[in-house]
């Protein structure tokens, strides 16, 4: 059977991270959920996105197919259940369509027709932007138990303090030194020729992807994942960066979720909490005004390829967009549309030549070249972000 990920109705909700990528592509826990469906079946899958990601993101269609929500994590009873659906079922819970299986894209009014099997068990699946922090710990754990079971981890170093060895795993080539790893509340997993430097402090669950980087002191709250090539340091504490990126100096980042090629400069920090303890809003695409998360701590959720410049504060529940620029004291506001330029003071358009530029050269630094593709998706963002940036509104 052929399995197809599909942007459900959570797409609007994931934005700014889903501009750059499907809702499969989201990493949440060690993998992200495109990877985590392809660990459990054994096989590659494709998905069906917007069509200005389809170049990069294509979708692969065969006879018999099988349509899962990308923003659903795969877990045996659910894996079971899917098994057993036949062509012209759809599995659902309380209202909520987990997949069906058809020859083809069905359009949702032929997909109300298809017959319909209850699943009666709990799953976990992503819905908002700040699911992907709030989450982050049971994923992490159902990643740990799926890459780790039967296999031993590489040697830890006797320089470390360790507690809880036995949810501690090094991959081939990682390496450790001089740190405390504390895996009482969460298992820790450190990817191919990671490092984490000395005199860290890591309280798991913590995952670091493979060529990660924990600089020296760092202190590490989990649950928080640093993917494949992030460089991090100073104080994280339940927070998912998704690859490529870097918080690599003293500053603090809480309840937050960076996509990839950020850069937070040296003594940024982030609001988590509310002076009067209140529940936190976020700008939210979908109704073009701030909505209530129910969260009392929540950070920052910024898109792919935004920068911000040394000593830039954060607000409570701030959201940046794709490929901004942040910079100059103060706060700046809770939204920041996508290819913004400025700070507290005031933004203007970081105009795609000059964003692209940077991007080419952020990107060559880890030998990935910025492509006419990346370029292309890129422009699709800037042009459906328009409306939100007042110098062109």
């Amino acid at each position: 059977m052929n399995c197809i990920l599909y942007d459900g109705p959570e797409r609007g909700s994931l934005l700014p991270f889903t501009f750059t990528r499907p809702v499969c592509d989201v990493r949440i826990g060690i993998l992200t959920i495109r990877e985590k469906w392809e660990h459990r079946l054994k096989t590659g899958v494709s998905c069906h996105t917007e069509e200005y990601l389809a170049e990069k993101f294509p979708l692969k269609l065969q006879k018999d197919n099988l349509f899962i929500n990308g923003g659903v994590l795969p877990d045996d009873q659910l894996l079971k259940a899917l098994e057993d659906l036949e062509t012209g079922q759809a599995l659902s819970r309380d209202g909520e369509r987990i997949a069906y299986r058809a020859e083809g894209i069905m359009p949702e009014e032929e997909l109300e027709k298809l017959e319909t099997i209850e699943f009666s068990s709990e799953y976990t699946r992503i819905r908002n932007t700040w699911d992907i922090f709030s989450l982050n710990g049971i994923a992490l754990e159902a990643d740990f138990e799926m890459l780790t079971k039967g296999r031993k981890s590489a040697a830890i170093s006797s320089t470390n303090g360790l507690i809880n060895p036995e949810r501690i795993f090094l991959e081939e080539g990682a390496r450790v030194e001089y740190c405390i790893l504390n895996a009482t509340e969460g298992p820790i997993y450190i990817g191919r020729d990671a490092e984490v430097m000395e005199g860290c402090n890591i309280r798991g669950g913590f995952a670091l992807g493979e060529h990660g980087v924990v600089k020296m002191g760092a202190k590490i709250y989990g649950p928080t994942t640093a993917g494949p090539y992030c460089k991090i340091g100073g104080e994280i504490s339940n927070s998912v960066l998704f690859g490529y990126s870097s918080k690599g100096h003293d500053g603090y980042l809480g309840n937050s979720v960076l996509g990839e090629w950020c850069n937070i400069g040296a003594d940024s920090n982030t609001s988590n909490l509310k002076n009067n303890y209140a529940k936190v809003k976020l700008w939210n695409y979908n109704t073009g005004r701030f909505e209530q998360t129910g969260l009392q701590f929540c950070g920052l959720m910024m898109g792919d390829h935004s920068k911000s410049a040394i000593d830039t504060m954060f607000n409570t529940g701030t959201v940046v967009g794709v490929s901004t620029n942040i910079f100059s004291a103060g706060f700046p506001r809770n939204f920041v549309p996508s290819f913004s330029w400025g700070g507290a003071s005031g933004f203007t358009t970081y105009q795609t030549s000059k964003a692209f530029e940077t991007a080419k050269v952020v990107m060559a630094r880890r030998n990935i070249d910025f492509s006419d593709m990346e370029a292309r998706i890129l422009q699709a963002v800037f042009e459906q972000t328009r409306k939100y940036r007042k110098d062109e509104s």
